[in-house]
């Protein structure tokens, strides 16, 4: 997806790109292809694929939410900022966390954002359960692209979000996933209200998974990481 294609996808997504958000994700993607030369963040380095599959494909969280409604959000296991990096840079209304475990990560995310000289990002290096366990009901929107299975990943994020608000993964093939997650989405107080299957450009499959929290989080919940896995 050359520049010209990127733009034009982005229209029919209802998103409107100026010369400002398009610069700086070009310094996002020169910045990633720099640091990944000796910090492992992502196998996908030519040009075309970054603006596919990373930021295209970030950006379609649009599909199930309006982002102009939203004040926080934190993105679960953010690796190199997908997609909350990209969402802060085109959504400065929201105030972005960018959760990982791993501080190599946090560190590029910390240069980063200095470079593109945003303000509404934070960066918090934590394992995702422990900080899940002490905020609880607190973001409007959680998501994560591409991180564990729904089973795990739902008792790590639903946790934090707000009664009333979202938890919204991005993900490939769910089916046997999402089967196995609806109980633990239940006791978590969530319920499914959408699902949203499409194909991006180069034919990929996607699903979004839109769940909203009820009611605010059991006590019980998240629990240790040993006995979400069992």
């Amino acid at each position: 997806m050359n520049i010209e294609e990127f733009v034009n996808n982005l229209k029919d997504l209802n998103i409107d790109i100026d010369n400002d958000k398009l610069n700086k994700l070009d310094i996002y993607y020169n910045f990633l292809v720099e640091y990944n030369s000796h910090t492992n963040l992502t196998a996908i380095t030519d040009k075309e694929d970054v603006y596919l599959k990373h930021f295209y494909d970030s950006l379609t969280i649009v599909k199930s939410i309006d982002l102009s409604t939203v004040n926080t959000l934190i993105d679960v296991g953010t690796g190199a900022g997908f997609p909350g990096m990209v969402l802060a840079i085109m959504y400065p209304n929201i105030k972005v966390t960018l959760l990982d475990s791993n501080n190599k990560r946090i560190n590029f995310l910390n240069e980063l954002r200095d470079k593109l000289g945003i303000t509404n990002v934070e960066t918090i290096h934590e394992r995702s359960e422990i900080y899940a366990k002490n905020h609880k009901d607190m973001y409007d929107l959680v998501t994560a692209r591409a991180v564990k299975n729904m089973k795990e990943l739902t008792e790590l994020c639903l946790p934090l979000v707000k009664a009333n608000g979202y938890f919204i993964p991005l993900k490939g093939n769910i089916e046997d996933e999402l089967n196995n997650a609806k109980d633990i989405i239940s006791k978590i107080n969530g319920t499914i209200e959408d699902i949203i299957t499409f194909n991006l450009p180069n034919g990929d499959n996607r699903n979004i998974i839109k769940i909203k929290k009820m009611d605010k989080c059991p006590d019980k919940y998240p629990r240790e990481y040993k006995d979400i896995v069992k």
